[in-house]
């Protein structure tokens, strides 16, 4: 705890930190230990912490009686400027807790959109923050100027109370209204933007918050991303040339992390800066294997790429900051439980030679051993398999040209959807690159089983 003489020369708000732990919940290491880090980098000053186990909340304040009586008399020997609760309160119950504690109260939805309002850039970013704000606070508008609806007006009127808050209502449902169109529009000039790099195969970075994504970054393509030991430092989305060892030149992308019981408003509104993720040909899921509370967060990311639907395209598991591991034993714990997991640190360089090697394998997954005929006029075909796959071997025939290629799914079924044949070279049948033809089923169960 800090003394008061310490407060004063720190230009901070002070706080508080709450959380309610129900009985069906597993707690982590420390159950306020990420809220103590979201606190500081919206420039808290934490001072203390208190948690209490409920089977469900107090409908009035959250808490129970006593701990908020309890909470009062910490609130006036610390000092306290704000509460803030990990986890999401009703308009009522905060203001209930503002009018008994006389301070100001915030909830964990509420800080996460005041670090993205701090951390947003790029117009977009900006954008996209405020729709979140303005959805989270819509249903919240609710009882704002009951101060003022104790005026009446007759029978038939309304009064001004009421006529305020459909005002503002409907100002704010117009905003939203104009963000998530003007957010659609980007996504659109996005996912074209992506498409028109279809010659190169991309690769995402994905993780929880202050995983180390930006350094890895950093570190392969000299990219100069801000790098903090701070949640939310990065919000827009980044990508960068790499030079991949033993493979060639792949599109790098870094964007916003993740975390625990992310906001689903966020989630909807950074749709478009996560188009990145959602068109890569692999995603590298960056886990802090130094975090006690790694498990936890590793899972929570994947339940944020089901969110995005994302969850099925192939990703490779990379335990990052493994210099920071306090024991021998406890990364071999964490090996032992993610044995497919790939070890490094992208501060010191650690593993960074495996990584790559795991990489290119990952990337080699996605091609495919086919069979291509075309015409001996069609220079662009010739062309475009020199160019995105390595042809293995040509031959002329009476009705034209034969290759044998090894290609990416991806640049084949660009050339099938021209009309091209493709036949799988194993067993020489026509690939549709549809999910109902059997074929194709075959050739992807046939890679699933050698990944495995």
């Amino acid at each position: 705890m800090l003394d008061r003489e310490k407060k004063k020369k720190v230009e901070q708000e002070v706080a508080f930190l709450v959380r309610v732990v129900f009985t069906d919940e597993i707690t982590e290491h420390d159950p306020l230990e990420e809220l103590q880090g979201l606190t500081e980098t919206a420039g808290g000053l934490v001072v203390g912490g208190m948690t209490q186990r409920r089977d469900k909340p107090d409908a009035t304040t959250f808490l129970g009686s006593g701990k908020v009586a309890e909470l009062a008399q910490l609130v006036s020997f610390h000092a306290v400027d704000l509460i803030i609760f990990d986890n999401e309160l009703s308009a009522a119950q905060v203001r209930n807790l503002e009018s008994l504690l006389q301070v100001k109260v915030l909830d964990r939805t509420e800080l996460i959109l005041d670090i993205f309002a701090t951390h947003a850039q790029t117009y977009e970013s900006r954008l996209a923050v405020e729709l979140a704000q303005l959805e989270y606070s819509l249903p919240r508008l609710k009882r704002m100027w009951t101060h003022l609806s104790r005026i009446k007006m007759g029978v038939g009127m309304r009064g001004p109370g009421e006529k305020q808050l459909e005002v503002d209502r409907r100002l704010v449902e117009k905003r939203i209204s104009e963000l998530r169109a003007e957010l659609t529009a980007i996504e659109q000039r996005r996912e074209r933007q992506v498409n028109s790099r279809s010659g190169r195969m991309k690769v995402s970075l994905v993780g929880y918050t202050n995983a180390g994504k930006s350094t890895l970054m950093n570190t392969l393509t000299d990219a100069n991303v801000l790098a903090e030991d701070k949640l939310f430092a990065t919000l827009d989305t980044r990508t960068r040339r790499w030079q991949l060892p033993s493979w060639g030149p792949v599109l790098l992308s870094d964007t916003v992390g993740f975390i625990r019981r992310l906001p689903h408003h966020l989630v909807a509104s950074f749709r478009a800066t996560l188009e990145e993720t959602r068109q890569a040909d692999l995603l590298l899921h960056i886990a802090d294997a130094s975090s006690p509370d790694v498990l936890r967060q590793i899972a929570a990311v994947y339940e944020v790429l089901q969110n995005l639907e994302i969850d099925e395209k192939d990703t490779l598991l990379i335990l990052n900051k493994i210099d920071q591991i306090e024991s021998d034993d406890a990364l071999a714990a964490l090996q032992n439980r993610y044995p497919h997991g790939i070890c490094i640190s992208s501060k010191v360089g650690t593993g960074l030679e495996n990584f790559a090697r795991a990489v290119s394998g990952a990337l080699s997954r996605s091609f495919l051993n086919v069979e291509v005929e075309g015409s001996i006029a069609d220079g662009k075909l010739m062309a475009f398999l020199e160019k995105n796959g390595e042809v293995l071997e040509r031959r002329y025939t009476e009705d034209g040209i034969w290759f044998h290629v090894r290609i990416s799914a991806m640049h084949a079924g660009r050339i099938a959807q021209d009309g091209v044949v493709i036949r799988d070279h194993e067993s020489g049948h026509v690939i549709n690159f549809h999910a109902a033809d059997p074929e194709w089923e075959k050739i992807k169960r046939r890679r699933e089983t050698t990944e495995s």
